[in-house]
C-alpha cells in the first residue's frame, strides 16, 4: 500500500510543475451481474449467480516535444469481498495496467517502450479486451512509423516472471507463466494504409511458449505464427469488413498447428438517420487432425466478447482446441434518441466440424444492448438468451433434461470518466 500511496503523490506532485504538458483522467465502472448461463450451461438445480464488481482507473499523461509518459493505475472491486475492517486488499487486484514512454525519434519515427495495450483492426486478434475490468496490455517495445495515410508498427517481447525478492535471477530464463496463451517471448509486425473509401492492413504474429520435460526443466519453446489481413470498405451508406487469418507452427505443449484459419465478412447498411443494419458469418477451423496435431485457430489476444456472442461461449478462456465455429450473425441498431441507442443481434452457431454424434447444431443466441448517455455518465444495459440445440449440450458436456430450460445473462454498467486536468 504504501507504493501505492507513492505513485498517486508524484502523480498529484506533477500537476504543480507541467499543467500545460499534464493530463489527470480516470474511469469509474461499477457493473452488476446476473448470471445463468453466461459462459457455459448452467443446471436446472443450480442457482443462478448475482455480484457486483467495479473497476476504479486513474490514467496519467505527460507529453512534450520529444517524448510522452503515460500511467493508468487500477483496482478492480468485487463488493463485499474484504471483510469489515481489514488492513489490506484480500483481492491484491490492485495493478499498473499501463506504464509506458514514447520517444519522438523523428522523420515519422517513434518507439514505445513499457507496458501497453496493442489494439489493431477490429481487435480479432489483439486487441485491449475493454469489457474485462481487468482489461488486456502486453509487456512490450513498440516501433512505429506514421506517414500520411501509411503506419507500420513492429512489436518485440520477452517475459519473464522473477520469484527472487530482489527481482533477479543468475541462472537460467525459464518462464513459468502458463495458461490463456500466456507467452515467453512475441514478435509482431502491423502495416495498414487507407485511401478514400478502402483501407486494409497485414499482420504476422509469432509466440514462443516455454516448454518443459518431464523433469520441470526448461526445454525450449513452441514458436506459433499468425498471419493475416484485415479489409474496410465504406461507400455512402454501404460497408464492407472482412477478415481472413492462418496459424502455423506449434502451440502450448509441443502441439504441431496445420491448416487452422478464420475467416469473417461483415456486411452494414444505413438504412436511415435512426437505423442502421448488419449481417455477417465467420468461420473459425476446428480440430481435425491427428494425435499431437491440431487444424485448430484460435484468436489469441483480440477482444472476443465482441465476436461469436456476448455470452461468451466460444474462445473467451474456453473452446481451444475444439470442433472450431461458424458463425451467422443478424443486427439491427436504432438511434432511439439523441442519447440514447438500441442494439439487437442474433447469432446461430454451428460446429465447423461434427462432433462425435454427427450432429453440429449448436444453438442460437439473442443479444440486446441498451446505452444511455447522460451529461457527464452513461448507462449500459444488456441482456441475452441462449437457445441451446442437441450440439450444444454435447459439446459443454451437460445432458439436455439436466440442464436449465432457460440459459440467460443479464447486466446493468454505470460508466463515469472525470476528466481531472486535461
Amino acid at each position: 500500500m504504501k507504493k501505492q500511496y507513492l505513485i498517486l503523490g508524484l502523480l498529484l506532485g506533477c500537476v504543480y510543475y507541467a499543467q500545460a504538458q499534464f493530463t489527470l483522467d480516470g474511469e469509474f465502472r461499477p457493473r452488476t451481474e446476473y448470471r445463468h448461463g453466461f459462459g457455459n450451461l448452467i443446471a436446472d438445480d443450480a442457482d443462478a449467480g448475482f455480484g457486483i464488481s467495479t473497476r476504479a482507473r486513474l490514467n496519467a499523461g505527460y507529453s512534450s516535444e520529444s517524448y510522452k509518459v503515460y500511467l493508468s493505475l487500477q483496482d478492480i472491486m468485487v463488493w463485499g469481498e474484504n471483510r469489515q475492517i481489514l488492513p489490506y486488499d484480500q483481492n491484491n487486484s490492485f495493478a499498473i495496467f499501463q506504464a509506458w514512454a514514447e520517444l519522438n525519434l523523428g522523420s515519422g519515427w517513434s518507439t514505445k517502450l513499457g507496458r501497453q495495450v496493442l489494439s489493431y483492426d477490429d481487435q480479432r486478434i489483439l486487441g485491449g479486451l475493454d469489457w474485462a475490468q481487468q482489461g488486456r496490455n502486453h509487456d512490450a517495445a513498440l516501433l512505429k512509423y506514421k506517414k500520411d495515410k501509411f503506419a507500420l508498427d513492429i512489436a518485440f517481447a520477452f517475459n519473464q516472471d522473477y520469484s527472487h525478492p530482489t527481482g533477479f535471477v543468475n541462472v537460467g530464463t525459464a518462464y513459468n507463466t502458463t495458461g490463456l496463451f500466456s507467452y515467453k517471448t512475441m514478435q509482431m509486425a502491423h502495416l495498414s494504409k487507407a485511401w478514400d473509401k478502402f483501407s486494409g492492413s497485414l499482420l504476422f504474429l509469432n509466440n514462443g511458449f516455454q516448454e518443459f520435460d518431464d523433469t520441470d526443466a526448461p526445454d525450449g519453446t513452441s514458436s506459433l505464427q499468425t498471419f493475416g489481413t484485415h479489409l474496410n470498405y465504406k461507400g455512402g451508406s454501404f460497408g464492407v469488413a472482412a477478415n481472413a487469418y492462418l496459424q502455423t507452427g506449434a502451440r502450448q505443449g509441443e502441439v504441431d498447428v496445420k491448416g487452422a484459419y478464420l475467416l469473417g465478412l461483415d456486411l452494414t447498411f444505413k438504412a436511415s438517420s435512426k437505423v442502421g443494419l448488419g449481417a455477417g458469418l465467420e468461420i473459425i477451423s476446428g480440430n481435425d487432425a491427428d494425435a499431437g496435431e491440431t487444424g485448430a485457430f484460435f484468436p489469441l489476444y483480440g477482444t472476443n466478447h465482441k465476436f461469436n456472442g456476448l455470452m461468451d461461449y466460444f474462445y473467451v478462456g474456453n473452446h481451444a482446441n475444439s470442433v472450431g465455429l461458424f458463425d451467422i450473425h443478424v443486427s439491427a441498431n436504432f438511434k432511439l434518441s439523441e442519447t440514447s441507442s438500441l442494439v439487437v443481434k442474433a447469432l446461430n452457431f454451428s460446429g465447423e466440424q461434427d462432433l462425435p454424434s454427427g450432429d453440429n447444431a449448436l444453438g442460437t443466441e439473442l443479444d440486446l444492448v441498451f446505452k444511455k448517455q447522460f451529461k457527464g455518465y452513461a448507462l449500459v444495459m444488456g441482456y441475452s438468451q441462449m437457445f441451446a440445440a442437441d450440439g450444444m449440450y454435447e459439446l459443454k458436456g451437460m445432458s439436455e433434461d439436466v440442464a436449465a430450460s432457460g440459459q440467460n445473462w443479464a447486466w446493468a454498467m454505470l460508466v463515469i470518466k472525470p476528466k481531472f486536468i486535461n
